[in-house]
């Protein structure tokens, strides 16, 4: 009877010790984003310094191809959350049933960045401002704008510069922002000063800095970068500021979904708020970011807008 019980007691140890040496499942973490290089590299490597465990993938496109690619793989998903795209985007997702609602632990952010659902949540905002040349508005004898009704001054004609409406969310928020406050006939007018169309919404801002033309319009970390590297740039915030809430949520039958979680819970708390502070204007959670909240008055349209409608009228009337 020894004998056996030995044997069995052996052969238990083995089954134990093949378990023991076998090695744990690994963890993954899909991130889709339209952030920029720098900013993603910052998140991604603050994240994984937290969380080493979780092996992280992602993959960065513009806010609208991301959006397509949501939607073209929601019944099969790829991804585990989406992060740094515009509220625009993050309503469609939430609309077209590609976000499922989670509340993060330990959230720092304010009610103004919470969907009132629980489908996403935003981590900062970006204030459209004016990215000026000082130099070259006083070699060319100009005032420095101080509100966006300046613009459309006949004196200006020829130095504004601002991404198009259809090739970016920047010039998407900067246009509809303006329809919206001051109607379309300010829209025609700030064409008949406008120097050049761009693709790329930062692109005005190195512009500026370059001296190409006087006035970009673009968002606010954009323009302070150059102000940064350049005495003759200057942010000129202006009385009322075109907005956009950027941020993130969990994507609806997302592959890996508790590691999902761990990454919403991180990137709204304390973490997540550090790493991007850095780059952001105003950041979700009071005393993260760059912008102070006392200097805006943060515009919240009045009216819906139909982004696709929007787009094609834009294009028809202003692209040539």
């Amino acid at each position: 009877m020894q004998r056996v019980s030995t044997r069995a007691g052996l052969a238990a140890a083995a089954v134990l010790g093949l378990a023991l040496a076998a090695p744990a499942e690994a963890k993954e973490l899909a991130l889709y984003t339209a952030s920029n290089a720098k900013i993603e590299k910052d998140v991604v490597e603050a994240f994984k310094a937290a969380r080493p465990d979780i092996e992280v993938k992602s993959v960065n496109m513009s806010t609208g191809p991301i959006t397509q690619k949501i939607l073209a793989e929601k019944g099969n998903p790829q991804a585990d959350v989406v992060w740094m795209v515009n509220d625009f985007a993050l309503e469609r997702l939430k609309q077209e049933g590609a976000l499922q609602p989670y509340a993060p632990n330990g959230m720092l952010i304010t009610e103004a960045f919470k969907d009132p659902d629980g489908f996403w949540y935003g981590h900062n905002a970006t204030v459209m401002a004016m990215a000026v040349n000082t130099r070259l508005l006083e070699q060319k004898k100009l005032p420095v704008p101080t509100d966006w009704v300046d613009l459309i001054k006949p004196d200006y004609k020829g130095q504004v510069t601002v991404a198009a409406p259809t090739k970016s969310g920047t010039g998407f928020t900067i246009f509809t922002t303006m329809s919206d406050m001051f109607g379309e006939s300010f829209v025609e007018n700030l064409h008949e000063n406008m120097f050049q169309y761009n693709s790329s919404g930062s692109a005005s801002a190195r512009q500026v800095a370059a001296g190409e033309n006087a006035i970009g319009l673009t968002y606010d970390t954009a323009i302070l970068q150059q102000v940064a590297a350049s005495p003759d740039v200057k942010m000129v915030i202006g009385r009322m500021s075109p907005n956009i809430i950027e941020g993130g949520g969990l994507i609806a039958g997302a592959p890996n979904p508790a590691e999902a979680k761990v990454f919403m819970d991180w990137l709204f708390g304390e973490g997540g708020m550090k790493a991007l502070a850095p780059h952001v204007g105003i950041g979700a959670a009071p005393g993260y970011g760059n912008v102070p909240l006392d200097q805006v008055y943060l515009w919240k349209l009045r009216r819906p807008v139909d982004e696709d409608g929007y787009k094609q009228a834009w294009a028809k009337k202003y692209e040539k």
